[in-house]
């Protein structure tokens, strides 16, 4: 039986795509209930194996400067590529989520960082996301552009570029940061977010 972007509820159409096949033995997968779970289940009927579904973590930081300004890339890849987001990617299998997120932003801007306070754990199903972001501070590195990066910018509380932020839950992340940093920038206009897709991460 192939497997069918309607047959599995909440999963955005690109990841159902790809799970069409038994990552053990090749055969095809079916979706449905199974007596030892709780909720459908993709499984392989020639195996056995149950194939869960799970979004994947992304570690992020938000460094900030000695002026109490606020480092953000310019996007140099999709998606998002030409807006603005925290630095951040995916986390690694052999690393913790302050390592990876470490890694992320020198990747990303060139800068060293020591993450400090959680701002938040944003999840976005409609990305398949869980996202994981850090105030950091700066410990090392010179900001630069990176082959991730197309420019790296320090921003006034007041003057975060808001229509051209790539990601909702960057959004998320620097509104949460503003309210936690600067509650009477958080409370104006030029502290509020904009309005997002439903499919944005």
């Amino acid at each position: 039986m192939t497997v069918r972007r309607r047959q599995l509820p909440g999963v955005p159409a690109w990841l159902a795509a790809s799970l069409n096949y038994c990552s053990r033995c090749g055969e095809q997968l079916s979706f449905g209930p199974l007596d030892s779970e709780t909720r459908d289940r993709l499984v392989c009927d020639s195996c056995g194996f149950i194939h869960y579904i799970n979004p994947r973590l992304v570690v992020s930081t938000l460094p900030v400067t000695d002026k109490g300004e606020l480092i953000l890339i310019r996007r140099g890849i999709e998606p998002g590529y030409g807006s603005w987001a925290q630095p951040g990617g995916f986390l690694e299998i052999d690393e913790t989520a302050q390592e990876g997120a470490v890694r992320e932003t020198f990747e990303e801007t060139g800068l060293i960082v020591e993450p400090t306070d959680i701002v938040g754990v944003y999840s976005r199903p409609q990305a398949a996301v869980v996202v994981v972001t850090w105030e950091a501070k700066i410990v090392g590195g010179e900001a630069s552009p990176t082959p991730e990066s197309l420019e790296v910018r320090a921003w006034a509380p007041d003057r975060i570029p808001w229509p051209h932020i790539a990601f909702q839950t960057s959004a998320w992340a620097v509104h949460d940061w503003l309210r936690m940093r600067h509650p009477e920038v958080a409370a104006t206009p030029a502290g509020k977010p904009q309005q997002w897709p439903e499919e944005s991460a």
